[in-house]
């Protein structure tokens, strides 16, 4: 059987221009002009290729049925969303059907196959495809509630930080309190920020992240403050609490051989406070000393390899070591989360882990006509997370993740 993966084209599907089909997105750096698509677990190349038949478009058809790819566009070409997909239904084999050999890296052989001709023959559909924004769960509707109910206080009465972003007159991604936005058919990520007044030269991942998408509730940790030792300059950048819009795009995009996808800010950059008085914490004397005057538009959503150290120079960082699923189950990805850069090519056969069960559900589930993803970063306090969903919610959740 022919292999399948990223770049593969059914039969008169091969693009006449890739370097036009690529440019929606290949918009950054090095990325810019390129003709092949970017294997970045592989670190490597994928060149349009023709597959006989119509092979890719019944993946494709197969992803869609059984819930992998709502948002895929059945065309017999293997793009970005049709590796995403693959890898999810891949992840899901390996986590909620219990088939340990099975790795996610996206790539339809022998062993994936097999699991697609079993679910054929079962008409077995996964239970992401039962879910959706008419049909949450219940964890999913207590998050948009405490959001909205988030919005309407602050709102009314604007913290110090709030009252910054409102006065910065010129265009931002970070989003002023009165447009902060919580419809459910748009992809949701939340950053619960915790102990960013504590002095670190190199910071813990100590804060979570929760995913929302589809009626669906993901949670991953990692970091939302910068490490010193992740830059040259001693005042490092803190993103701003509230709401920012982020899009689709590429970390490392002037290194060839680390770039990989992640979220970057939509168009006019993001706001950050500095470490003015450089004790490595955002106290109240940075607050007090006010907003960058220039908006940041590096202050990305990234990977911070298995958790192990904090890799952010004041970007939000994804650790790759275990995530908590739909189901409030918690999945261990360590046999096959790459510690760095080094572990990921195709000998190793390493993945980026739990981060990539972020990106690919966002490439994957979010809306067809939605390019974005709004991140709301706040603290535990501030978004009251006690009341809305249970005491000490944001501390055992993360000790689930790192303590696997």
């Amino acid at each position: 059987m022919a292999v399948l993966y990223l770049g593969s084209c059914d039969t008169g599907r091969r693009p006449t221009d890739p370097k036009k089909f690529l440019a929606p997105y290949h918009m950054d750096g090095v990325l810019k002009n390129t003709v092949s698509f970017r294997d970045d677990d592989r670190t490597t190349w994928r060149r349009f290729r023709n597959t006989d038949g119509q092979k890719v478009a019944q993946l494709q058809q197969f992803l869609f049925e059984k819930g992998f790819m709502p948002r895929g566009v059945i065309d017999g070409i293997f793009d970005y969303v049709t590796q995403a997909s693959v890898r999810l239904f891949q992840e899901y084999i390996r986590t909620i059907e219990g088939v340990e050999s099975t790795l996610p890296d996206g790539i339809v052989g022998k062993t994936t196959q097999g699991h697609i001709d079993r679910w054929k023959a079962s008409g077995k559909i996964s239970a992401w495809a039962a879910a959706s924004i008419t049909n949450p769960s219940t964890e999913y509707t207590q998050w948009i509630n405490l959001l909205r109910k988030a919005k309407t206080h602050y709102s009314e009465n604007p913290n110090p930080i709030l009252e910054q972003v409102i006065g910065f007159q010129r265009p931002t991604d970070t989003r002023k309190v009165n447009d902060w936005h919580f419809d459910p058919k748009e992809t949701h990520l939340i950053g619960i920020r915790r102990a960013q007044d504590l002095s670190q030269d190199r910071r813990d991942n100590d804060d979570i992240f929760i995913l929302l998408i589809r009626g669906l509730v993901f949670k991953f940790w990692g970091s939302t403050d910068s490490s010193q030792g992740m830059i040259s300059r001693r005042d490092e950048a803190f993103l701003v609490e509230g709401q920012h819009k982020y899009r689709f795009g590429w970390h490392k995009i002037s290194v060839e051989r680390k770039i990989y996808r992640a979220l970057k800010p939509y168009r006019n950059g993001v706001l950050v406070f500095r470490d003015r008085d450089d004790d490595n914490a955002l106290t109240e004397s940075d607050l007090n000393e006010g907003l960058d005057t220039n908006t940041n538009q590096t202050i990305n959503i990234h990977w911070s390899g298995i958790g192990r150290s904090n890799w952010s120079a004041g970007c939000q960082v994804i650790a790759g070591k275990s995530y908590i699923n739909h189901l409030d189950e918690l999945v261990d990805c360590s046999a096959h989360a790459a510690s760095g850069y080094s572990v990921l090519n195709s000998t190793k056969k390493k993945t980026k882990g739990a981060y990539n069960v972020l990106a690919d559900l966002i490439v994957s589930f979010s809306h067809s006509d939605i390019n974005h993803v709004y991140y709301t970063l706040g603290r535990e306090s501030s978004l009251k997370l006690d009341e809305g969903l249970r005491v000490n919610y944001a501390f055992e959740t993360l000790k689930r993740m790192k303590n696997i």
